[in-house]
């Protein structure tokens, strides 16, 4: 029998949920006027010269968009809060060519514990030490599908430096806050306030499954009562994202998520657990009759 209870399952995926909907809108527009954002370290002004230290917010973005182009990979960490409790998590991802995802991050309801969630081929899989509940929406009734929606398709979208960069570039009080050192390395670090309604409007020019995609992106931060985010985003001289941080209060509380970016393009294995292991969520739901209205 599986070791995690209900709660424990839904408190999970509500802070995937709300990662994945704070990291996963792209295809912005240029804007470089402004002012910092709360909450953000002050720094020395940036320098005139090198990689990422161009004279504008939005020279420095576009760099970080045409760099996260040629990312096939990825590496970095999470640490944050939402309304369900405070979280840390590791991520591996392959951005292309199909995107998969295994995310190892503390259990929001039992301390000490770990989850692990993996993405691979359009299903969520979540557990441990063996034991794994499987969530997939193209095995559920259309009722049922409809119903969850925003909790099978929402967060199924790594991180990409490309998507932070796109974001902060419809901030209206963009600004460099100045040039800080991560992990050894100099980097500008950028501040803006993004709304929801920007981030809705940008994704209404895009492409039709990239406007999905983005529209859907936007879903559990709606459902948290969250109209704007504080975006702060550290970019080195070679115009990769070191750091992005994400701030948000909605009417259900605050959200607030670090994601530390450790490497990029190097070899990630993501694999579906043993079928063995596996039991399917949406059929013990269906079977409870919690599936369909």
């Amino acid at each position: 029998m599986l070791a995690y209870r209900k709660k424990t399952v839904g408190a999970a995926l509500s802070a995937v949920l709300l990662v994945a909907g704070a990291t996963a809108c792209q295809n912005g527009k240029k804007d470089d006027s402004g002012k910092a954002a709360a909450g953000s370290p002050s720094a020395s002004a940036p320098a005139a010269k090198g990689g990422a230290a161009q004279a504008t917010p939005a020279a420095l973005l576009d760099g970080a968009r045409k760099a996260s182009e040629e990312i096939s990979s990825l590496r970095y960490t999470m640490t944050g809060s939402t309304p369900d409790g405070s979280f840390t998590g590791d991520v591996s991802a392959i951005l292309k060519p199909q995107t998969a995802m295994s995310m190892k991050m503390s259990s929001p309801t039992e301390p000490g514990q770990q989850v692990e969630i993996r993405l691979v081929d359009g299903a969520m899989y979540m557990g441990a030490e063996g034991k794994w509940l499987k969530f997939d929406l193209k095995a559920l009734d259309p009722k049922a599908a409809d119903g969850m929606n925003s909790l099978g398709k929402a967060p199924q979208t790594p991180e990409n430096p490309a998507d932070r960069a796109d974001d902060l570039l419809q901030s209206k009080d963009i600004k460099v806050v100045g040039e800080e050192t991560l992990d050894g390395q100099k980097t500008q670090h950028l501040s803006g306030t993004v709304t929801l309604e920007q981030m809705r409007a940008s994704a209404a020019s895009a492409d039709p499954a990239t406007k999905q995609r983005r529209e859907r992106s936007l879903q559990p931060l709606e459902q948290q009562g969250i109209t704007s985010m504080v975006v702060d985003m550290w970019i080195d001289d070679a115009h990769h994202t070191k750091q992005v941080r994400t701030q948000g209060k909605g009417t259900k509380g605050a959200v607030d998520v670090t994601i530390k970016l450790l490497d990029y393009n190097k070899p990630v294995d993501v694999a579906a657990p043993p079928a063995d292991q596996v039991m399917d969520l949406g059929e013990m739901m269906k079977n409870s009759g919690e599936g369909s209205a």
